[in-house]
C-alpha cells in the first residue's frame, strides 16, 4: 500500500520524504491556509521534493470554475492531481478533466455509491473520509471494504485513497482490506515508527554493549 502525506508543510514533507517511505502528498484549502507563501509555489516545491502524485484542490463550486482552476493547477507540474469535491458539478468536472488527460482525485466520499459514480467518470483516485464517519458512530473501514470490493468486481482503474486517517490502526486496517493508498498527517506516520518493545530492546542492546566494552577495558 502506498503512503501519502496529508499536509501542506514543506518542512514535514522534507523530513519524511528523505526516508524513502512517502509516495505522494494530498493537500486541501484548509491545510494550505496554514502555510506561508503563495499556494502554487508551495505545490510546485512539494512536487519537486516528492516526485509523485500531489493532490491540489480547487475552491470553485461550479463546474466551469472547477475546470478553470483545475487546468491552472494541472499546469503547475506534471505530478499535480486535481482534487474536486464529490458534487454533481465535481463529477461533471472530473469527467471533462479526465478526458483531457488530467488525473483527478474526487474527495469527500462518504458512500460506496459516490465512489462508484466517481470511478465511472474516470477519477484516478477516490478519497473516502473514514475518520469523519467514525466521528458519527459509523465504521469508516466498512466503507473501504465496500469500495475495494466493487472496484475489484468491475476492474476499475480508480485507486482507493483512504483519507481522514486518525491513527495507525486505520492504516493497518486499510492495508488489510487492500486499499491502494493511505494519506496520513505527519503525526500519524511518525507514530507508525513507535513501539515500546523496540525502544526497550534497543536500550537493552546498548546497555549490554556498554557492559561488554567496560569489561574489555578492565581486562586490559
Amino acid at each position: 500500500m502506498k503512503i501519502f502525506m496529508d499536509t501542506g508543510s514543506i518542512k514535514d514533507i522534507e523530513a519524511l520524504a528523505s526516508l524513502g517511505i512517502i509516495d505522494g502528498v494530498t493537500t486541501n484549502p484548509s491545510l494550505m491556509a496554514k502555510e506561508k507563501g503563495e499556494g502554487r509555489d508551495i505545490i510546485r516545491e512539494i512536487c519537486r521534493i516528492v516526485q509523485g502524485p500531489v493532490s491540489a484542490e480547487v475552491v470553485a463550486t461550479d463546474t466551469e470554475g472547477m475546470l478553470r482552476e483545475g487546468r491552472e493547477l494541472a499546469a503547475i507540474d506534471p505530478h499535480v492531481v486535481v482534487k474536486v469535491p464529490f458534487t454533481k458539478d465535481g463529477v461533471k468536472a472530473c469527467h471533462t478533466l479526465a478526458r483531457e488527460g488530467t488525473q483527478v482525485n474526487v474527495t469527500l466520499i462518504f458512500s460506496a455509491t459516490q465512489a462508484l459514480l466517481a470511478a465511472k467518470v474516470g477519477a484516478a483516485y477516490v478519497s473516502p473520509f473514514i475518520g469523519r464517519l467514525d466521528d458519527i458512530a459509523t465504521d469508516g473501514m466498512n466503507l473501504i471494504e465496500e469500495i475495494v470490493e466493487i472496484f475489484d468486481n468491475y476492474e476499475f482503474g480508480t485507486e482507493v485513497l483512504v483519507a481522514s486517517v486518525r491513527h495507525p490502526i486505520h492504516v493497518v486496517k486499510a492495508a488489510r482490506l487492500g486499499a491502494d493508498i493511505c494519506t496520513c498527517p505527519a503525526a500519524v506516520i511518525e507514530s507508525m515508527f513507535k513501539h515500546p518493545l523496540t525502544d526497550l530492546g534497543l536500550a537493552k542492546f546498548l546497555q549490554d554493549y556498554e557492559k561488554a566494552q567496560a569489561a574489555l577495558t578492565t581486562a586490559r
